[in-house]
């Protein structure tokens, strides 16, 4: 069974249909990229399989259930976890304490988000935060952090939910290109270890071709091409999209 189904998914505002008859499906601890021109429906896509918004059409399945009228926090709670474009985290908490509030979230423990709140989860925070590479780094401010240390600290916190379904939008954004590397290879490590789904959007071409075992383009809100990357690559409509948009990747030969 697929972990994700999207079935015929479509979206329309005010008469504009941003996503139109989207279908695809993601497998356990499989890398897939969501990649398009901007205004092409990926971010309208990522929001109506997180429930911050409601399809207009379509049916989206997560392990098999659906999650038609699910709000975010529930359809979180079935083990989906999603990063951001623009890193949320407390910048006046250490942290590792970032990634206590994420686990006592997860816990539904909101309630002790107290003075006392430091004494629960320690080690299963620091078990997250050596698993990308942070240890090192606890008992910092996340004000004090780079950018490309903030990525890590937010796919820690991602983590803390035990997602089986993990969503990242533009995971690389603002990022140098040894640390954009760094960082969705630390994500292919750890989504083949723990068997996490993995869809991601990204602008960056060579992170997308260097990582995704699988590719959808979304233009217009219309899904135009699936498959390999060697295969998405080489697609003549794929081309012209990009051309058109002023970004067309140069293979590499």
């Amino acid at each position: 069974m697929s972990i994700l189904a999207v079935e015929n998914l479509g979206k329309i505002y005010s008469g504009f249909e941003a996503v139109k008859g989207v279908s695809f499906a993601l497998e356990a601890g499989e890398m897939l990229a969501l990649i398009g021109p901007n205004g092409a429906g990926k971010s309208t896509c990522f929001n109506l399989i997180n429930g911050q918004l409601a399809p207009t059409s379509g049916r989206i399945h997560i392990f098999g259930r659906s999650t038609h009228g699910m709000a975010p926090r529930d359809i979180g709670r079935l083990g989906v976890g999603r990063t951001f474009q623009i890193t949320a985290t407390f910048a006046s908490m250490t942290v590792v304490e970032n990634v206590q509030m994420a686990l006592l979230a997860h816990h539904r423990r909101q309630w002790q988000w107290n003075r006392w709140a430091a004494h629960y989860y320690e080690e299963e925070a620091a078990r997250l935060l050596a698993l990308v590479g942070m240890a090192d780094q606890a008992e910092r401010s996340c004000g004090e952090l780079a950018y490309g240390d903030l990525k890590r600290l937010e796919l820690a916190i991602a983590l803390a939910n035990e997602p089986k379904l993990l969503l990242m939008d533009e995971p690389a954004a603002g990022m140098a290109p040894r640390e954009r590397n760094a960082l969705m290879s630390l994500t292919a490590r750890i989504a083949q270890e723990r068997t996490i789904g993995v869809l991601f959007t990204e602008h960056d071409m060579d992170v997308v071709f260097e990582h995704a075992q699988r590719i959808l383009v979304l233009n217009r809100g219309v899904l135009i091409a699936e498959g390999a990357p060697a295969a998405v690559r080489a697609n003549p409509e794929v081309q012209a999209v990009y051309l058109g948009a002023g970004a067309l990747y140069e293979a590499k030969q």
